[in-house]
């Protein structure tokens, strides 16, 4: 299988006065599972589409490999692709849907059915090749979507919310399924979804798009645990990071010991909830604050901690804490997130260009 990475340069793609892409630049490697994610509306099924080649850019460049592929319709850009709703063919058994797109390629009829049948195989959907999409669970199904997208050998494999149909149980056993058949054919796939578990659990690689444009492209550690800006930073995690306005003068800027050149760039502080711990030393605690409610579902406890006009939510609590009790709190020092006045990350790698901006 001829599997290729995927490279837009400068993609925008607008109707009329609206700017649905503005400007994309991104490469996704050959062999990688990269997921496309973001809010409803930021432009991820905009993006599938114009790998597809089902639709075309108003202005930018398209490259399979060295390629381009701008202009090529769909069936010339030899892609696969897997829908929300599946798009089975309900007349035709599992083994005659996975053939489907062999059929129309002419491939002959032997060699259909060998390709077909190794393909359940992967999928592990070979028992049920005889039956009909209608007598199959929406995990089955999907398995016969994969299956048939991957018959003809495609260059890259699209899929768009996948897996969204499905229960909770069968989604988790999916994204594993997925990942197992993407690491297994090594082709490039492309998976756009709303659903950030989903991405963080697949992915070799995630781009976050918000209002048509790229806010940050890297593995999915790097994303959570080092956020280009405060959208990706609050679009991550559950629960979600808390924000407080940083205060020059305040606790977390003394404890933390952070330089004026640093510090005088800072807006906001960004606290994920698992990274707050209950301290008895109050001369070691960040925070002071009343539990003001207590979520336990099983081991996991976690509150809402209100601090004067602020509240905060904390995870991973000792079970023994309870409502209306005040405690104190810190965080792991490294673990804490700054940003700027435009939502930018600030860094302690920023210092020395903070220092030089500061003196200029």
């Amino acid at each position: 299988m001829n599997t290729l990475q995927v490279r837009f340069e400068e993609v925008s793609v607008s109707y009329g006065d609206k700017k649905v892409l503005e400007n994309i630049n991104f490469t996704f490697p050959a062999h990688s599972l990269v997921s496309v994610l973001g809010p409803s509306g930021c432009g991820k099924s905009t993006t599938l589409m114009l790998i597809s080649g089902l639709m075309s850019p108003t202005e930018g460049r398209i490259f399979f490999g060295d390629r381009e592929v701008t202009k090529l319709d769909a069936v010339r850009r030899k892609v696969g692709m897997v829908f929300q709703n599946y798009a089975l063919y309900p007349h035709l058994s599992v083994l005659d849907n996975i053939m489907f797109p062999l059929k129309m390629a002419k491939v002959p009829k032997n060699e259909r059915r060998d390709r077909a049948l190794e393909l359940a195989n992967l999928v592990q959907i070979d028992e049920h090749i005889d039956k009909k999409p209608k007598q199959l669970s929406g995990g089955q199904q999907q398995r016969v979507a994969i299956a048939r997208a991957l018959a003809k050998e495609p260059s890259i494999l699209l899929m768009d919310e996948p897996l969204s149909n499905l229960d909770a149980r069968l989604r988790l056993e999916m994204r594993e399924e997925i990942r197992r058949i993407q690491q297994e054919t090594n082709i490039t796939t492309v998976f756009v979804t709303h659903d950030q578990e989903e991405a963080l659990s697949l992915s070799d690689q995630v781009m976050v798009l918000n209002d048509g444009a790229i806010q940050q492209m890297s593995t999915p550690r790097d994303l959570y645990e080092r956020p280009d800006n405060l959208f990706v930073a609050r679009f991550l995690g559950k629960p979600a990071i808390n924000t407080l306005t940083f205060d020059p003068n305040g606790r977390i800027r003394r404890m933390m010991n952070i330089p004026q050149p640093y510090a005088g760039q800072i807006e906001t502080v960004g606290i994920r909830p698992e990274s707050i711990m209950v301290t008895d030393r109050p001369e070691d605690a960040l925070f002071r604050g009343e539990i003001t409610h207590l979520e336990r579902i099983g081991r996991d406890v976690s509150a809402k901690v209100r601090l004067g006009s602020a509240e905060m939510v904390v995870s991973g609590l000792p079970a023994s804490v309870e409502e209306g009790q005040t405690i104190n709190l810190t965080a792991v020092d490294d673990e804490l997130l700054y940003f700027d006045q435009t939502g930018r990350s600030v860094r302690w790698s920023d210092v020395g260009t903070a220092a030089g901006s500061a003196g200029a």
